[in-house]
């Protein structure tokens, strides 16, 4: 399977997500019943990572009541299910981001400073708002820990364009 970067208004590739729940599984891209909001984060090992995902957790009940939240990063289950225990985060966490579908996704794909920080490659901070129809509404990636988006204004942003049906922006 040959996987193709995500372009704005374009249907985004199937991409299956093991969950921390034992034998669960999410998928993105392909049609769904509600919109998808993916969120990939760095992993266990990124400190700023767990405050970006502690203030979405806390604000989980506005994000679900809009669209579906999924969160993934490279980890291991065990480093994902221990995250999840120790923060009680509640939404769909999933593990086992691909290096393949890093770079469909279009993230910027680092390598540990150290094995204290990981033990192998990891995707840089990227969140993903896919259409019903799977098709890709906005796309916001970053080459590093500190650049992400605000979690009020994109839900705001993103409840305005559900809503009213926006078109997607940025597409020339």
């Amino acid at each position: 399977m040959t996987s193709s970067k995500p372009r704005v208004g374009a249907p985004v590739e199937r991409l299956d997500f093991p969950t921390v729940d034992q034998d669960g599984s999410i998928s993105i891209g392909g049609p769904k019943d509600r919109w998808t909001m993916l969120f990939v984060y760095r992993g266990r090992h990124c400190p700023r990572c767990k405050r970006f995902l502690n203030k979405l957790n806390d604000a989980l009940p506005e994000w679900v009541a809009a669209m579906d939240v999924v969160v993934v990063s490279a980890d291991s289950r065990e480093k994902a299910l221990t995250d999840r225990e120790e923060f009680g985060w509640k939404f769909d966490l999933c593990y086992g981001l691909t290096e393949t579908q890093m770079r469909s996704l279009d993230l910027f794909v680092s390598e540990p400073l150290s094995e204290a920080e990981t033990t192998g490659l990891f995707a840089e901070p990227g969140a993903f708002a896919i259409r019903p129809d799977g098709t890709l509404m906005l796309a916001d990636v970053s080459n590093g820990p500190a650049a992400r988006p605000d979690l009020e204004e994109l839900l705001d942003g993103m409840k305005f364009n559900i809503e009213n049906n926006r078109p997607v922006r940025g597409t020339a």
